[in-house]
């Protein structure tokens, strides 16, 4: 290993440096711990200036840390995306391994399932970046070859102080050459409980698919507002759930309530929805390859984004307006904008009770 770890020298920090940035690994610096690394959140002096840092302990009584240790360093120092965290350093003195990256405030995508706060539009947002950084991996064109992460789950998504979206987690990820990125590649960790494609026991590995098929798992969590395995069901995973009620036609039953009022544009959700329910494909031939994803999911957004950033802006700047001057204008004004609002929920209604997203799917396989 100490001959592979020449290669990133030029990474290397002192580990006098990371004890410091920590506090001495202090436990009131701790971020995250997953069993077999403990993350310390911290402040470190790098190319002439402080930055925000987290910095990935492996526990060395865990054998199987060498290994992802090393596969993190070498995915995130050849691989640089907008949608991924860039890597920092390393420090491997006195039989540590710890994994420097930039520090995301906001914390993991896992932390805000349940909030009330995630807009439809920033959901949106998230996914385009997911996506995008995903079909980056798969298919960099500058590469030759390319990577399974193996390991998406809403907690390995992380998001920077703007909301966007940091793909995280490399420690199980694999590497695949080009010519053979159809073939089911060796994979001895499989990453997270209702995470995991279950297509991997049949074919006793993964591919690109794989990712597709937690990719759909998280876009579902989103939608839900559910974890991926449902402990109160018989621990009924939710890629089970959400397949039942779209082939059913009752999807809306299990999409959270306040995303609904927030969604302009049904079309938005039918395109989503479709996309997150053939990501759950079992047989792997058949789900959307990740561009023919982030050609969806960006189409998604663009039908969201005119009503978000015209008509809501408008409606504020004329009812303010006009009610500095006219108080029976703003009133008027205010009840033309409720009666906006009613009338967008209505049509959303009916399109549920009697459209596109009622209906079961019509093909067996991803059709664009």
């Amino acid at each position: 290993m100490t001959s592979t770890m020449t290669m990133f020298a030029s990474l290397r920090i002192p580990l006098e440096d990371v004890v410091k940035a920590t506090n001495n690994f202090h436990e009131d610096y701790i971020i995250q711990h997953d069993g077999i690394s403990t993350t310390y959140k911290g402040r470190l002096l790098w190319s002439g200036k402080e930055v925000k840092i987290a910095a990935r302990r492996y526990d060395c009584k865990h054998a199987e840390g060498d290994l992802k240790f090393l596969n993190e360093i070498s995915v995130l120092s050849d691989f640089k995306h907008t949608n991924l965290v860039s890597i920092i350093g390393f420090s491997d003195e006195k039989d540590e391994k710890i994994i420097i990256t930039t520090y995301e405030a906001t914390g993991s995508l896992g932390q805000y399932i349940n909030s009330p706060n995630l807009t439809w539009k920033q959901i949106l947002r998230i996914c385009v970046g997911l996506a995008q950084a995903l079909s980056y991996l798969h298919y960099d064109e500058g590469c030759d070859y390319g990577i399974i992460h193996c390991n998406i789950t809403s907690n390995t998504i992380l998001l920077d102080e703007n909301g966007e979206a940091k793909l995280s987690g490399f420690e199980l990820s694999i590497k695949q050459s080009v010519n053979y990125k159809d073939q089911v590649g060796p994979c001895e960790h499989t990453g997270t409980m209702g995470c995991v494609d279950p297509a991997i026991e049949k074919t006793g590995g993964v591919t690109h698919k794989s990712d597709i098929y937690s990719f759909g798992v998280v876009l579902f969590e989103i939608l839900c507002d559910r974890k991926a395995l449902i402990h109160n069901e018989a621990d009924r995973s939710l890629a089970q759930l959400a397949k039942h009620h779209y082939e059913k036609g009752t999807l809306h039953d299990i999409i959270r309530p306040p995303l609904l009022n927030q969604i302009l544009s049904p079309q938005s959700l039918l395109i989503y929805s479709k996309v997150a329910y053939f990501c759950l494909n079992d047989d792997q031939a058949h789900r959307p390859d990740m561009h023919h994803i982030v050609a969806e999911l960006e189409k998604a957004l663009e039908l969201q984004l005119p009503l978000e950033n015209i008509v809501r802006p408008f409606f504020y700047f004329i009812i303010y307006f006009f009610g500095i001057r006219y108080s029976w204008m703003a009133i008027f004004l205010l009840f033309q904008y409720l009666y906006f609002l009613f009338y967008l929920k209505v049509s959303q209604n009916r399109m549920l009770k009697e459209s596109k997203l009622n209906e079961k799917p019509k093909h067996q396989g991803w059709v664009a």
